[in-house]
């Protein structure tokens, strides 16, 4: 439903233009910007659809971004979140280590590949992805610290992960030699 207003709205806008609207000797599919003006950055509209809930039309923006800037770490890593909010987990992991490989100092792009890695129970890779996110953003990001104490919590058992219910186990012996092990719901 979204996705078809914004469509509506980018229609009328076209329509309005002076430069074309949306037609093939215009440019495609996106409006032209106004003349002597550089055209919208994919990676910006891409962002604002990601922060609209639109992952599917911001991975599209980020397409278009990749094919005017190249594939750099950036559009790299965009495309990586918006394939991990889409649940496309293996494309995710993929375009991110690819963004961590080109710039091993990109924190959102190690953030997020710890996100997939945990989304895939890979919880001790995770946890280090975390670890060099929180060190590259000098512990300063608190999203960042959070996921990295989860991590860490699902990698070690949960040791950091505060006060939870903890199951206790009880052996009870069934006739000879069989025992039975119970757990006190």
């Amino acid at each position: 439903m979204r996705s078809i207003a914004i469509l509506a709205a980018l229609a009328l806008l076209a329509a309005c233009s002076d430069a074309g609207g949306l037609s093939a000797s215009a440019g495609g599919v996106y409006a032209p910007g106004p003349s002597g003006e550089p055209d919208v950055d994919g990676l910006i509209v891409g962002h604002r659809l990601m922060a609209a809930n639109e992952p599917e039309l911001a991975l599209n923006a980020y397409g278009r971004a990749a094919g005017q800037q190249g594939l750099d770490v950036d559009t790299l890593s965009a495309m990586g979140s918006a394939n991990l909010r889409l649940g496309r987990l293996g494309q995710a992991e993929r375009l991110l280590r690819r963004a961590v490989a080109e710039d091993p100092d990109f924190a959102p792009a190690w953030n997020n590949l710890g996100v997939v890695l945990m989304e895939t129970d890979r919880a001790a890779e995770a946890a280090e992805s975390f670890r060099r996110a929180f060190a590259l953003v000098d512990g300063g990001d608190d999203m960042v610290r959070d996921n990295l104490r989860r991590a860490l919590a699902k990698r070690d058992g949960a040791l950091y992960a505060g006060p939870q219910e903890t199951e206790e186990f009880q052996l009870v012996r069934r006739g000879s030699g069989q025992y039975a092990i119970l757990t006190a719901l």
